[in-house]
């Protein structure tokens, strides 16, 4: 009786273990089944429309910018639009000679003449430019110059001495610290020391003519507006933020210098060189 009872009792065990078992092995075949990785639809791949969209409107944005950076001017919008579309549906290879002539902007006219049309553009803009600016700056100067306290050196220089400063002048080879604002005819600053920054550091055979020139009219300590013709300046090739033919304005203070020093010559070394 009592070997019945033990073995009712380890059969029903081995039932209860049997069942948990195949109750586990079911849900995890079921968890497996569910995990298991779906047919991956290529189409959903894709961006979807507002990701599409955003892309393309930075990357006209970065064409934009280049147009303006080139000062290209208003262009034709609808066959610049055209002529990308058509080079992004082009067909062939680029690097082949004939892969242009697929290109036409007008009927009968082949895009063979691309660069000769870019450089002929360009270069009238550019004219264009100089021409205008150049007016300009003749304007400003000749106005400029019948102002009170404004005087003229003979490279054209136009200055006024606002405070002389002490004996020390800087040479043409000096270095020196300074703290300044330039800005444009306009009134528009492009560059500056910031306030309660310490002076910067130049020297005066490494910057353009008008500084060269017009920190030596003054001493250390002193201060100086500085009426810039472009000549003196940027010329006809202007800068970072500066077209050609501008003429600038700086107030300078100059607030000390450090007066260039030729470095002996070692006797030795001019022997070697003889």
């Amino acid at each position: 009786m009592k070997t019945n009872t033990i073995l009712a009792a380890a059969l029903a065990m081995t039932v209860a273990f049997a069942c948990t078992s195949q109750k586990e092995g079911g849900e995890a075949a079921l968890e497996s089944e569910i995990n298991a990785e779906k047919p991956v639809n290529v189409n959903d791949l894709l961006p979807k429309k507002a990701l599409v969209d955003s892309a393309s409107y930075y990357m006209g944005m970065n064409f934009g910018m280049q147009v303006k950076n080139w000062d290209m001017g208003n262009l034709n919008w609808s066959l610049l639009l055209k002529g990308i579309k058509d080079a992004a549906n082009s067909k062939g290879d680029f690097r082949d000679s004939a892969f242009i002539y697929q290109f036409k902007y007008n009927p009968g006219e082949q895009f063979s003449t691309f660069n000769q049309t870019l450089d002929k553009f360009m270069k009238m803009r550019r004219d264009y430019k100089l021409a205008v600016n150049t007016e300009k700056e003749e304007k400003f100067l000749a106005e400029n110059a019948k102002k009170d306290g404004v005087q003229v050196t003979e490279s054209g220089l136009q200055y006024i001495i606002e405070e002389p400063g002490s004996e020390l002048k800087p040479g043409p080879k000096d270095t020196v610290y300074v703290l300044y604002k330039g800005t444009l005819p306009d009134g528009t600053v492009f560059d500056e020391t910031k306030e309660g920054a310490e002076p910067v550091r130049m020297m005066l055979n490494r910057v353009v003519k008008g500084w060269t020139e017009g920190l030596q009219l003054i001493g250390e300590g002193g201060k100086i507006k500085l009426f810039i013709p472009s000549k003196l300046g940027y010329g006809e090739r202007g800068t970072n933020g500066i077209e050609p033919n501008t003429p600038l304005t700086f107030d300078v203070t100059l607030s000390s210098v450090k007066p260039f020093v030729e470095k002996p010559v070692d006797n030795k070394d001019a022997k070697k060189r003889k």
